[in-house]
């Protein structure tokens, strides 16, 4: 099993733009530990944020694990998951393949299942918690739900793509990736930078931390941390149409109201698979990666979501 050194946060070429607004700052500078456990031969690795006293009262939160999207990794939750602390324990996974975790031969959506089980577990994030998957994040959450539903309390699944078959014949090719790229620089490496699926923002402060956190450096150069491997065109091969009507566990859907990859009819046809007692929460002003549009929209969704599940039983739309 590989073994994986963890991050060290305080590296110059990891630090915040400047221009960033104070909220940002504080989040990202709110202290964060790296922590690993063992799933089926592979290291994973996860961000857990814990109050500097660890009390009774703590310890009894209950749990909420972000789950990222395709090549991402548990920084993108960074300037996310503060937002929580004072009403849950917090962690964010880095599947395997991606992020500062270990790589695999093969990849599978049961695999990463496991991955969110045994981060769950080791995390401490007690009886009954959430998770929220975002993007392919989201279809690994799927998956989790039809198998382990049962043992947390809901899944929050954010602009994840299950296409009807009207949908299909109009799908926009994603992108799949084969050959791992290598620059001379961390510079060069960064100027390179893309969000997957491609879409503008307006907050580059939030994109330039994500990028900065995204490269890592080997012997042949600065590369991106995720694995091609796990970024082949099998990622999308799970029936995920049945693991979301499958899910053994309360659901939501959160939706950009740009989205690239989630259409209106792709919204309410996964809002029909969940069921009526699943609600559904457009983000104005968004793109596919809505917590990088619209990132304190995408808190107050979340937490209006956690503070009363059974509440939103329409589609809200979100100012």
């Amino acid at each position: 099993m590989q073994k994986l050194n963890p991050p060290d946060w305080n590296l110059d070429h990891l630090q915040v733009d400047d221009s960033a607004p104070e909220w940002f700052k504080t989040a990202v500078n709110t202290s964060v530990r790296s922590n690993y456990v063992a799933v089926n031969g592979c290291t994973i690795h996860y961000l857990t944020w814990e109050e500097p006293a660890v009390s009774l009262q703590s310890q009894q939160k209950p749990g909420l694990l972000f789950v990222h999207g395709g090549g991402a990794h548990a920084n993108w939750w960074r300037f996310i998951a503060p937002s929580f602390m004072n009403d849950y324990k917090v962690a964010a996974i880095d599947l395997s393949g991606m992020g500062d975790s270990g790589k695999r031969e093969k990849y599978s959506a049961a695999l990463r299942a496991e991955e969110i089980l045994h981060v769950l577990k080791a995390a401490g994030l007690g009886p009954k918690p959430i998770v929220i998957g975002h993007s392919f994040g989201g279809l690994m959450t799927m998956r989790f739900g039809a198998d382990f539903g049962e043992k947390i309390g809901g899944a929050i699944i954010v602009d994840s793509p299950v296409l009807p078959e009207s949908e299909k014949a109009s799908e926009v090719p994603r992108r799949v990736l084969s050959v791992q790229r290598y620059y001379p620089t961390f510079k060069i490496g960064l100027e390179r930078f893309r969000l997957l699926p491609a879409q503008e923002c307006k907050n580059t402060f939030i994109v330039d931390f994500i990028a900065r956190h995204s490269l890592i450096e080997t012997d042949m150069g600065w590369t991106w941390k995720f694995d091609v491997k796990a970024m082949g065109a099998n990622r999308w091969s799970e029936p995920f149409h049945e693991h979301l009507a499958n899910m053994k566990c309360p659901s939501a859907l959160i939706v950009a109201e740009n989205s690239g990859i989630v259409s209106a009819v792709t919204a309410d046809y996964m809002s029909d698979l969940m069921g009526p007692e699943s609600p559904m929460i457009k983000i104005k002003d968004s793109h596919h990666h809505i917590m990088l549009d619209q990132p304190l929209s995408f808190i107050e969704a979340v937490k209006d979501l956690l503070a009363d599940w059974g509440k939103f039983r329409h589609i809200k739309e979100m100012v």
